[in-house]
């Protein structure tokens, strides 16, 4: 199997995080989530590994707002400018708004920190001075992949860091800044109608914001209720898509201790939407957070059900992109990996 990796995204490395209550804490997306899982994969006898290409800015435009974009690639440096006068290396760690829009206000300042609110979901998604490359690494993982399946290959993994399923098309959060999958997406689209199916724990709000209006892109997702879990404002059963995409969106909200029996449960009713909506390619946001241990969910699979869950996912046969997003048992996540894609090998 070919995977898809960049070194790139060492140079994203936040140092901390706000937890809910204004708690700083450690940041949980850290580069050994990806170091771990590319030693593994090179221990085995199937694994390809490859560095990505360089689409360029085209397919990512495709799917991000201009002005999302520009605040992305200079945040970093306006950030530093703005803040001459410290010498304190805690007082530019990290760039983080303070101030978000309510509902119904969303008049888009010029001021630095004011557009970090704009285009910031949330106080996960610190940005640092490799933030904006590696996050650009990370898409290019995700479009060779597409690429590497469009060209024939059974099934091709993107080893992206960071995450990308809680990026909308004009806002970063939940550790995510591009939506890889979204990209990869809308890149097969031209090729044919494509399924994206979202693993993760946490729900894709970010890739049902991009395709929520869209017939040709078939967008589940299958999560830990948002009435009790982050993003709390997104993943509801009854968001079902708008426009000419209604009906092409599905969420499947969990309960707090789904076990395995239950999410294959739910996984094949959603494979049921995408076998009745026969799209020539699937790509699949590959979180590892339902893992029973991740100390981010609360969701019950075993490591032996997330082999199941691959399994499952590729009984179907379609050219599948698998783009790796959350799980955070840095002693579990590679093993919760390779139970997935040794499905697909």
């Amino acid at each position: 199997m070919k995977i898809f990796y960049s070194d790139t995204h060492l140079g994203h490395a936040p140092e901390f995080e706000v937890f809910d209550g204004g708690v700083r804490v450690p940041n949980f997306e850290v580069p050994e989530r990806a170091t771990r899982i590319l030693a593994a994969l090179k221990q085995t006898d199937w694994a390809d590994v490859h560095a990505p290409a360089d689409f360029g800015l085209d397919p990512i435009r495709a799917v991000h707002e201009k002005g999302y974009l520009n605040f992305l690639a200079s945040a970093w440096t306006e950030w530093l400018a703005a803040r001459p006068e410290s010498d304190s290396a805690a007082d530019k760690s990290a760039l983080l708004p303070a101030t978000f829009p309510p509902a119904g206000w969303r008049h888009r300042p010029e001021g630095l920190l004011g557009r970090a609110g704009y285009y910031m979901m949330d106080l996960s998604a610190p940005i640092v001075a490799g933030t904006y490359k590696a996050a650009l690494a990370s898409a290019n993982c995700a479009l060779s992949a597409a690429e590497a399946v469009s060209k024939g290959e059974r099934a091709a993994f993107a080893l992206c860091r960071p995450p990308g399923h809680h990026a909308g098309k004009a806002n970063c959060g939940g550790y995510c800044y591009l939506n890889n999958a979204a990209i990869a997406a809308n890149w097969l689209s031209s090729k044919g109608r494509v399924a994206v199916l979202d693993i993760d724990y946490h729900a894709g709000n970010g890739t049902q914001d991009i395709f929520y209006e869209r017939a040709d892109v078939l967008s589940i997702s299958i999560h830990a209720d948002p009435d009790f879990e982050y993003p709390h404002f997104s993943g509801y059963a009854d968001e079902r898509g708008a426009g000419a995409g209604l009906g092409f969106h599905h969420n499947f909200p969990l309960p707090a201790g789904t076990g395995d029996a239950a999410y294959f449960a739910t996984l094949e009713i959603a494979l049921g939407h995408i076998r009745e909506f026969e799209p020539g390619y699937l790509v699949v946001s590959a979180g590892m957070d339902i893992y029973a241990d991740d100390p981010l969910g609360k969701i019950k699979v075993t490591t032996k059900g997330i082999g199941e869950i691959g399994k499952r996912i590729a009984s179907p046969g379609l050219p599948t992109t698998i783009i790796f997003e959350g799980g955070y048992n840095n002693d579990a996540l590679a093993r919760n990996v390779l139970a997935l894609l040794e499905a697909f090998k």
